[in-house]
């Protein structure tokens, strides 16, 4: 099995640690959090991996040379010289002629790829989603107001529910030929161009826990996660 890590952004908003130190290095626990996902990765019975980098990515290489995953799998690296987006990197990389896994490289998750990839197989899908539900409460009073400026309705601070995507992705090859070499494309405009062309998309969604560290709130609510039962997103030790 195959994987794809999106792991060139600039992480912007983990300023300043972000600024000497790329976002997917960033450290949960002990470990920087590209190591946590690739032993993931390992456990659920991914073999090959390439890391599309960019900003900082030296550091990455150097990081991972020295790391004992490398040992476990085989690591190719795709250098973005500018940024193509979140579904546009994917264009630009060979070698991917079976479906595969895409994810950002800054997601702290236990969800079980193997079986997500199973379902995106068993239903011949073109690109499988990986969903996740969220609440948002939203900060002000919410009026029902009606075409003649009647109020008929008023909730204070509510909040709502909705299905948002994971940042994680099963994609079939045959979908390849929609992202364009060299053009900016991100996942959203995918999903969306795939469902205008009819193709088969659908949503993995189960029980699993999900933070995306790109803020700093974010940040410390994974440390606190993991830290607090580690064993949740850490699979057993690597044997030698």
């Amino acid at each position: 099995m195959k994987a794809v890590i999106l792991a060139g952004g600039k992480g912007t908003r983990l300023r300043p640690y972000t600024s000497i130190l790329p976002k997917p290095l960033m450290p949960i626990g002990e470990l920087p959090i590209l190591e946590i996902i690739l032993r993931q990765l390992v456990h659920h019975g991914v073999t090959e991996v390439v890391i599309a980098i960019g900003y900082l990515g030296a550091l990455i290489q150097t990081y991972l040379e020295q790391s004992p995953i490398s040992k476990r799998l085989k690591v190719r690296y795709h250098i973005e010289h500018e940024p193509l987006g979140t579904a546009g990197a994917i264009g630009t990389i060979p070698g991917l002629d079976e479906p595969f896994l895409v994810m950002n490289g800054d997601i702290l998750s236990n969800v079980d790829y193997a079986d997500m990839m199973r379902v995106h197989k068993a239903r011949a899908a073109d690109l499988t989603v990986g969903v996740v539900e969220t609440t948002v409460q939203i900060q002000l009073g919410v009026l029902d107001v009606t075409s003649d400026r009647r109020i008929v309705g008023y909730d204070e601070k509510p909040t709502k529910s909705y299905s948002a995507s994971m940042g994680v992705y099963v994609y079939s090859p045959a979908i390849l030929e929609l992202i364009e070499p060299g053009q900016y494309l991100d996942a959203p405009s995918l999903v969306l161009k795939l469902i205008a062309a009819e193709r088969n998309v659908i949503g993995y969604r189960e029980d699993f826990h999900w933070i995306d560290i790109g803020n700093l709130g974010e940040y410390e609510r994974a440390q606190v996660e993991f830290e607090a039962n580690p064993a949740l997103f850490l699979p057993p030790p690597l044997s030698t």
